[in-house]
């Protein structure tokens, strides 16, 4: 059985549930998918799809009936560029962490959002390091994180934590590749 690794903290991008709001949602450009290889080497397939009542942009990384890794980009029309750079790189992770092949933790778990953490440590490093305006795209990110978290509803302390986690991993040295080198052997120890 193969475990789908989404949350609601992944939704990064919310518009109001009215709907001539919906209608009006601002639309983007699609930013292009870095590359993305999971923990055996393998190329990470991307997939669009655009639908559904909201206009929310999330991501999701599985594997398909064939056993092909993939992320599905979920509504990324409504989501800034950076958005979809972060989103992007959050489910990269859960591809090179092997979460998507581990059983998932139960939802809200501690155990869950600890790899919801990781993920974006993770991509905010990758995005710090790939990109040249770096602080840039992570000011953009934790700026309409703020206001798109409390959009859906998360209370302001989990907000402040998850942007708090984002600026840390922002500023810690490294590369996201020996971050993830860490992670894999602490889970060895454990």
């Amino acid at each position: 059985m193969k475990y789908i690794v989404a949350s609601l903290s992944l939704i990064l991008a919310v518009n109001s549930t009215d709907t001539l709001a919906q209608e009006d949602a601002k639309q983007y450009e699609l930013a292009t998918p870095p590359a993305c290889f999971n923990n055996l080497g393998e190329a990470v397939e991307y997939r669009e799809r655009t639908g559904g009542g909201l206009k929310v942009a999330a991501g999701m990384a599985n594997r398909d009936s064939e056993g092909k890794p993939f992320i599905i980009r979920m509504n990324y029309v409504f989501s800034p560029k950076e958005f979809q750079r972060f989103i992007d790189r959050h489910e990269c992770a859960h591809h090179q962490l092997d979460d998507i092949d581990r059983p998932h933790p139960p939802r809200n778990s501690p155990e869950h959002l600890m790899n919801e953490s990781i993920a974006d440590c993770i991509a905010i490093i990758r995005l710090r390091d790939e990109e040249t305006d770096g602080e840039e795209k992570f000011n953009a990110v934790s700026s309409a994180m703020r206001v798109d978290m409390a959009k859906i509803g998360f209370p302001e302390i989990s907000i402040s934590s998850r942007i708090s986690n984002i600026e840390n991993c922002f500023l810690r040295n490294g590369s996201y590749r020996d971050f993830i080198e860490t992670v894999k052997q602490r889970r060895k120890e454990q």
